[in-house]
């Protein structure tokens, strides 16, 4: 079987990655969210443009994304900033459909991990997570993360109705 590799993304992979986000946004959210919803964020956060930047821009705020890829296909993508001085969050983490349930979601978070504790400072990390979302929420909660309260989705609006569970854990 071919070697999962976890690694910092390459310009050269925005399109590979800005595909993979959009494919996963209606796996995961299709059932949950309003459509208008879900094409508002494919539209402004994973076009190819804005991933190719975002893959090139790598500071406290933003730490780039760290992607999991087999034979030269992205299968998995994780990505985030540090909310403050000591609390990292998770903006961006998903599988693909076909891939999951091969531990590419932990090898990414563990990755990601390391890089808000060891580069950045972080001793607690964040996530929200789309109420509903059954294949989230028991991986987070799987990983030590627990549940602080909800709040509208991020992009969402009042008549999107679109509420996200927020998560936290020390690491």
């Amino acid at each position: 079987m071919t070697e999962i590799l976890v690694k910092m993304a390459k310009r050269n992979e925005a399109k590979s990655i800005a595909d993979l986000l959009s494919r996963c946004q209606w796996f995961t959210y299709g059932e949950l969210f309003s459509k208008a919803y879900i094409e508002r964020l494919i539209e402004k956060y994973y076009n190819v443009e804005r991933v190719e930047q975002e893959v090139t821009t790598i500071d406290k705020r933003w730490h780039g994304y760290i992607v999991a890829e087999m034979a030269g296909n992205i299968l998995g993508v994780i990505g985030g900033g540090m909310k403050d001085e000591a609390h990292g969050e998770i903006y961006v983490f998903y599988v693909a459909p076909e891939a999951r349930g091969k531990g590419i979601g932990s090898r990414l978070l563990d990755f990601y991990t390391k890089v808000q504790k060891h580069t950045y400072g972080a001793d607690r990390q964040w996530v929200l997570v789309a109420k509903g979302n059954m294949y989230g929420i028991p991986f987070y909660e799987a990983k030590g993360f627990t549940y602080v309260r909800e709040e509208i989705s991020y992009g969402a609006t009042e008549e999107d109705k679109d509420i996200s569970l927020v998560y936290s854990r020390l690491i």
